[in-house]
């Protein structure tokens, strides 16, 4: 019988134990190897003690799995789910099981971080190039992007891409007044910053005046589908040498029937691929999509795949262009969005793989048909349809609603419909039974809507869809085979640690991810009436305690949907305030040289000067510099951006005086929340002197990078910026940065079980074993590849950054040489050369045990091992390991005249055979991908050639 107490036998602690990779006897060795007597020793020669939380977090303690889910549970049991025909660019879905099983709900799809490590993302990759397929053939241009974060800002996206790709003088931007509220809500606010003027009107009025660029909307808000063709030629008429370059937001469901933007002369095309399976959600995430003519494609916001080659002459697919756009450019970047929707934009695209062109027609023309019947219908009995050509979308004349359904109420007199996938024809008898009174014969009504003309001249006559991935895999062995094929192509946290630093990659626990398939959250729309939403109201308030309590902060604004969202809500704020105290001179940012490069690029947008900050020889801000500038820019000083610890894994002693130095010169002070992972339940932003800071849910908070996106960026405001945070054109409050009012809440319910579980005990635990972690492979590592920063007591954050510039100096190895070969080991790269180049950042996180940390080790010591062999001339400096790594399958066959064999090259250590993991290509060609930029599917005559 066990001698514990009943309380311990409750195992209230369970996740804890679950999340943490250490137990107490791996805890005491590493604490070992690092020379500290304990774990809280280690965190007060880490952590300064002027910036130390004086208590616990106020927050409850840890719950077991089973409780958190019924507790959670029975909040989302509080949704009412109405059938939501709501539209403005939200509609009901049906995911295929095939994808929701095998990609949503599958750890191989939502744990691989984004592909920059191409060689082990073939996989994603392909999917992607799938997705910009579908999007170039359904919107008629020439390319097209993986994906951004919503359609309301890809819009705004596609204003500022105008105005870099006109030649036009005007500062002046055209916005069709039948675009969605949401959309043009976002614009306002985007606008805003930039200084451009907004000129509104009916599409038709594009041509009265000058202006640098247009958005339209196809179908537009009112459910109109019109032409837009002589539209957009009278403008590039009227302007002369100088047109505006025209970008329209439209519907991929639309355009499977419809004329494409592409056919009407559209510079840029846009929207939301929401309804290819990816259930609402309360608003997200969702991938939006980008596509524009080939000639603007330096131009273009977000990420490109593109096709290249690898060392043995094999197509391989790879990020094309603005990789790191941020990183290289900074302020001058074409935007601050560093990340995407990968795994919806994946599912998006795998749904069109799934139907195939023949069943998407059949989908879009069911729901065109029902809407047609809907409308003849209303009108043979009298209710007047404003509405004149339609696919899914109209605006009746009445004052009715229908019970059990959601339509959007335009005004007291009119109500616009918008159908669905997932509409019925017992729906439209529904709905005609209520609105007229009157009882119909659907079939009678189906007669007279198959000769509907309305939209005849509007029908796309191209083929769409025609690579054979969109013709090949319509049964359910064939889509689970594919999509088990790309998978297994694929380097995700299902089989090995990932590294990166500034990442956080760490458990996204099973139970987390339960929650959001429940339908009580996916089926609810962004607009329904509050009444419905209690359920995700009362999450979203609950977890906005729990950040609350983390932060310090006494308001939380949720809606960024992207870390980069979360830096231009913030400085949005600061602005705002700014303006609100008669201060909206103030546009001088400061920025440490070491910033993540989205810093200067969310600046910009704001419409801020960046003045960089030095960094002193040990990576920490040198504060005489910034004192200095302050001092200077004292008079137009709008604030300072921070990351903190440093993005040198460094918690600098003088963060407080810092911050005190911004203040004192009338700034505020925004906090990049990149690295809260450091500093949770030992100290907060509030406490270290921040203004706001923005929080990756999708780092610190156990959300899944999803290959790439989604994420989630709220921010944390102090009292005074809190009436100045963004609000929604829906909800109310200041102007917009997302285009719905709560961002990815679908997304939310990760989060919120992540601190449920842990509670205040575990969500400091964490951070402190992150902490050990880090400091445990820079002391195993260091005599190895010398840690390049280190704090006072030498000890480093939650992350070390390896200086490899001596090795490449006397070898030739770079550290993109080292993350290469770690392939080989079965392992994804560190952060390659950010934010010092010629590095390796490396970020283990919580939860991965000492096993994995002591292989990672070993991995890294047995290429350092190696490298000696290529110093001591044993093996060739062109011909070696590294320089040809990484190794594939291909390389095991056939001849072989290396100077190394093959088992060094696949199985350099005995562990690596027992789950080999073998790269589908060899090292990728980067600068032939640039050079030949092709970012589509291979071309038909590829596949008949094999």
């Amino acid at each position: 019988m066990s001698n514990l107490s009943l309380s311990a036998l409750e195992q209230h602690d369970e996740f804890i134990g679950r999340h943490l990779g250490q137990d107490f006897v791996d805890t005491a060795a590493m604490l070992a190897a690092v020379k500290a007597g304990s774990i809280d020793e280690l965190i007060a020669q880490t952590v300064p003690a002027a910036i130390r939380l004086p208590e616990p977090l106020n927050l409850a303690g840890p719950m077991r799995e089973h409780e958190a889910l019924a507790k959670l549970k029975a909040i989302a049991g509080k949704n009412a789910i109405a059938k939501s025909l709501i539209g403005m660019g939200y509609h009901d879905t049906l995911l295929p099981n095939v994808i929701l099983r095998n990609v949503l709900e599958n750890p191989g799809w939502y744990t691989a971080y984004t592909p920059y490590q191409a060689e082990i993302a073939q996989g994603r990759l392909e999917a992607l190039l799938n997705y910009q397929q579908m999007v170039i053939d359904l919107t008629g241009m020439e390319l097209a992007n993986a994906s951004l974060l919503d359609e309301a800002t890809a819009a705004a996206e596609a204003m500022t891409m105008a105005r870099r790709v006109s030649k036009s003088k005007s500062n002046a931007f055209f916005v069709d007044e039948d675009c969605f509220p949401q959309t043009i809500d976002v614009i306002k606010t985007r606008a805003g910053f930039f200084g451009y003027e907004l000129v509104f009107g009916p599409a038709q009025d594009l041509v009265k005046h000058e202006v640098f660029g247009a958005l339209l909307q196809y179908p537009n808000d009112r459910g109109e589908c019109r032409d837009l063709t002589d539209i957009i030629a009278a403008a590039r008429v009227s302007h002369g040498g100088t047109p505006p370059a025209v970008a329209v937001a439209t519907d991929l469901m639309a355009l499977v029937l419809l004329k494409s933007p592409g056919a009407m002369g559209a510079d840029i095309a846009l929207g939301s691929s929401q309804r290819f399976g990816v259930p609402m959600g309360f608003g997200g995430p969702h991938a939006a999509f980008f596509a524009c003519k080939d000639e603007h494609k330096r131009s273009v916001p977000g990420r490109i795949i593109g096709v290249s080659v690898d060392a043995r002459g094999k197509k391989a697919l790879r990020m094309a262009l603005q990789t790191r756009e941020q990183h290289i450019r900074r302020e001058k970047a074409n935007s601050n969005i560093c990340t995407s929707q990968v795994l919806l934009a994946n599912m998006a695209g795998m749904y069109a793989v799934y139907h195939g062109p023949e069943g998407l027609r059949t989908i879009a023309n069911r729901i065109h048909r029902l809407t047609t019947i809907l409308a003849e219908g209303l009108k043979s009995a009298g209710v007047k349809v404003l509405t004149e050509k339609w696919f899914d979308t109209i605006r009746v004349e009445t004052t009715k609603d229908v019970p059990g359904y959601n339509l959007r109420k335009v005004s007291d007199s009119v109500r616009a419909i918008a159908l669905n996938e997932k509409s019925t024809r017992d729906d439209v008898v529904t709905l005609l039974k209520e609105l007229t009174g009157q009882s119909f014969d659907i079939n009678i009504l189906d007669a007279v809507a198959k000769v509907d003309s309305s939209i005849e001249n509007l029908l796309r006559t191209d083929s769409i869809l025609t690579h054979p991935v969109f013709n090949s895999h319509h049964t359910e062995h064939e889509m689970l085979r594919y999509l088990k094929k790309l998978q297994n192509r694929d380097l995700a946290m299902d089989h090995a640690m990932i590294s990166l630093g500034s990442c956080t990659m760490k458990l996204n626990a099973t139970a987390e991810m339960i929650p959001i398939t429940w339908p009580e959250f996916t089926d609810l729309h962004p607009f329904a009436p509050s009444d419905q939403a209690k359920g995700c109201l009362e999450l979203i308030a609950s977890l906005t305690d729990y950040l609350k309590a983390v932060t310090g902060f006494p308001a939380i604004c949720m809606q960024p949907n992207s870390g980069a969202q979360g830096e231009y809500a913030g400085l949005v704020t600061i602005r705002r305030y700014q303006a609100a105290q008669g201060q909206g001179h103030r546009n001088v940012c400061l920025i440490p040289k070491s910033a993540h490069g989205t810093n200067p690029a969310t600046a910009q947008m704001c419409g801020l000067q960046v003045v960089v900050v030095d960094c002193d020889d040990s990576g920490n801000i040198d504060v005489a510099d910034l004192k200095a500038k302050a001092a200077e820019h004292a008079a137009n000083l709008s604030c300072l951006m921070i990351t903190y610890p440093s993005t040198h894994g460094v918690f600098e002693e003088a963060v407080k005086d810092i911050c005190a130095t911004i203040h004192a010169h009338g700034g505020q002070v925004y906090m990049d929340g990149a690295n809260l992972n450091a500093q949770v339940g030992l100290t907060s932003p509030a406490a270290i002197g921040a203004d706001v800071s923005h929080m990756n849910l999708h780092k610190t908070f156990a959300i899944p990078h999803g290959g790439g996106g989604p994420g989630m960026g709220p921010i944390g405001v102090a009292a005074h910026l809190a009436p100045h945070a963004p609000g929604h054109v829906v909800t109310g409050g200041p102007g917009a940065v997302s285009a719905a009012p709560y961002g990815s809440a679908a997304i939310l319910p990760i989060s919120w079980m992540y601190i449920t579980m842990l509670g205040s005990e575990g969500l400091t635990l964490s951070t402190k074993t992150a902490i050990l972690n880090a400091n445990y492979v820079a002391a195993s590592l260091n005599e190895h590849y010398p840690v390049l920063y280190t704090g006072s007591h030498g000890r480093v954050a939650h992350e070390c950054i390896l200086d490899i510039r001596a090795i490449k100096a006397a070898t030739g190895i770079a550290e993109i040489d080292i993350a290469k070969r770690l392939m080989d080991y079965g392992f994804h790269a560190p952060t390659v050369s950010f934010p010092v180049a010629g590095t390796l950042m490396v970020e283990p996180t919580e939860s991965e045990s000492k096993a994995e940390l002591d292989h990672f080790i070993g991995a890294m010591i047995s290429i350092r091992e190696e490298i000696r062999r290529i110093e001591r001339g044993e093996w060739p400096a062109d011909n070696n390991p590294l320089k040809n790594a990484p190794h594939t399958e291909a390389d095991m066959i056939g001849d072989w005249d290396r100077p190394y064999t093959r088992q060094q090259a696949a199985f350099p250590l005995p562990w690596v055979a027992d789950n080999k993991f073998w790269p589908f290509v060899n090292r990728i060609d980067d600068v032939y991908g640039d050079r030949n930029l092709f970012c589509a599917c291979p071309p038909l005559e590829d596949y008949a050639n094999g």
